[in-house]
């Protein structure tokens, strides 16, 4: 079992920047692929980026490549997100999630453990 929190989420300006952080506790963590998706009002929960279990793979949704970046600290158990160049239609709740596997995926079914999400607002 994976647990995840989410945290680093606010309101900023357009323009601005946001690093969301992921901790995650329990199963070992330099085992799981990892990944951010978010969720806006009325829309399907979508993909935004992922990251294999050592870091050296990344993957991003074609709508924030360039702005977003996702890393993470092994050593740390966590995952980041930072943002930049944010957009009103980045608003969302983002969600961390956690694979059983190695490898990167893009599909939220292939992801095992869920965060509670934290709420990103882009005000224009």
């Amino acid at each position: 079992q994976v647990q995840l929190v989410e945290s680093g989420g606010g309101l900023v300006q357009a323009g601005g920047s946001l690093r969301l952080s992921c901790a995650a506790s329990g199963r070992t963590f330099s085992s799981n692929a990892m990944g951010w998706f978010r969720q806006a009002p009325g829309k399907e929960r979508e993909f935004v980026a992922c990251i294999n279990w050592r870091g050296g793979t990344t993957y991003y949704a074609d709508s924030v490549k360039g702005r977003f970046t996702i890393s993470r600290d092994n050593a740390k158990n966590t995952v980041y997100l930072q943002m930049n160049s944010l957009k009103p239609e980045d608003t969302a709740i983002y969600y961390c999630a956690a694979r059983k596997e190695l490898s990167i995926a893009t599909m939220p079914g292939r992801f095992d453990y869920w965060g509670q999400g934290t709420q990103v607002t882009v005000s224009s």
